[in-house]
């Protein structure tokens, strides 16, 4: 593998207001800080772009014609190894109100669609995806890519499908959403994806199966809910992420790991927004480079850690070498268990 990543889907620009608490309805909280950032896919974007400076990431989204979108281009024009080609410009740039609550670190969302919703494999220009890996997010966040399509499910289900005609392995990732369309949405993708890369609440809610109670992992039910996603036909690995650990499954041998969280001194974690992103970029880069699905969680829960230790997405990440430095100052006695 040697052409690159394409990243495509929801990009989105980011206002940040960091509050000391989050407030009960009809309560007043001070905004103690307000900064912009880039999200959506942006984050994973620029998480590649900085793991790898020789690495070539292809963005595929629409953006709006306005300040937003430019802000958004002007951040991606940063690091040479992007290639923004793919990006349509019309209508308005999506756009989310992120608060941050510094006494749980915990974000709340308030997010408008703009062009967003207008993204359809119409958007992508195929001639010029030349890339071996092609990952789409997020599921349940656009409305062209989410509908219903009659050969494949899904617009989506039909993206990946292309994608795979192409000779691109393909991956996703979702938002967190608790609703009935869930299943039929993200099980439709499944049937074209090699690796799928969710987090806990994610993975029980498109398995049908209860995996954590009030926060805590039950151990009991990470093969269930793994077999369960490769059940609806994922062709590599099925990994989740979870906040203390993460586990995943190698559909082709059966072999089933977790991966605990680095030990991480007091005061490190300063957010966590775009944590989840990090984990993502370490798992594509390990498809990239051929390593396997242990190397890959490893250097997922590595990037992860790089994240949590600046307030926004992506100014945490490093070069690959200082995030596995990352890994091994801080890794456990225990690296891993079979599932």
């Amino acid at each position: 593998m040697n052409k690159g990543i394409v990243v495509a889907g929801s990009l989105i620009l980011d206002r940040h207001y960091a509050v000391n608490s989050y407030p009960e309805e009809g309560r007043l909280a001070q905004i103690q800080n307000e900064h912009e950032d880039i999200g959506g896919i942006g984050n994973l974007i620029i998480d590649l772009a900085k793991l790898d400076s020789g690495l070539k990431v292809q963005v595929s989204a629409v953006l709006g014609t306005g300040s937003v979108g430019r802000s958004i281009l002007r951040m991606l024009g940063e690091f040479p190894n992007i290639d923004t080609e793919g990006i349509e410009l019309h209508g308005h740039s999506p756009m989310t109100l992120v608060v941050d609550a510094a006494d749980t670190h915990q974000r709340t969302f308030f997010y408008s669609p703009g062009a967003c919703d207008e993204y359809s494999e119409d958007c992508i220009e195929w001639g010029k995806m030349h890339a071996d890996i092609f990952q789409l997010e997020y599921l349940l966040l656009m409305k062209k890519v989410d509908a219903d399509d009659p050969a494949y499910g899904t617009h989506a289900a039909r993206i990946l499908a292309e994608a795979k005609r192409r000779g691109m392995k393909t991956s996703i990732d979702m938002v967190s959403e608790k609703s009935r369309r869930v299943e039929h949405i993200v099980r439709a993708a499944l049937k074209y994806t090699d690796y799928c890369t969710i987090n806990e609440l994610e993975a029980q809610e498109v398995a049908g199966i209860a995996l954590e109670d009030n926060g805590k992992i039950l151990k009991e039910y990470r093969r269930p809910v793994l077999g369960k996603l490769a059940s609806f036909g994922v062709a590599e690995w099925v990994i989740i992420h979870a906040s203390d650990c993460s586990f995943g499954l190698d559909c082709r041998t059966g072999k089933g790991f977790a991966v605990p969280s680095l030990e991480l001194p007091d005061g490190f974690i300063k957010g966590k927004t775009g944590a989840g992103d990090a984990y993502c970029s370490g798992v594509l880069y390990a498809v990239y480079t051929g390593r396997t699905i242990l190397d890959a969680m490893k250097l997922g829960t590595a990037c992860a850690s790089c994240s949590l230790a600046e307030v926004n997405g992506t100014d945490g990440m490093r070069p690959y070498e200082d995030v596995i430095k990352m890994y091994n100052r801080y890794k456990g006695k225990m690296e891993y268990e079979e599932i």
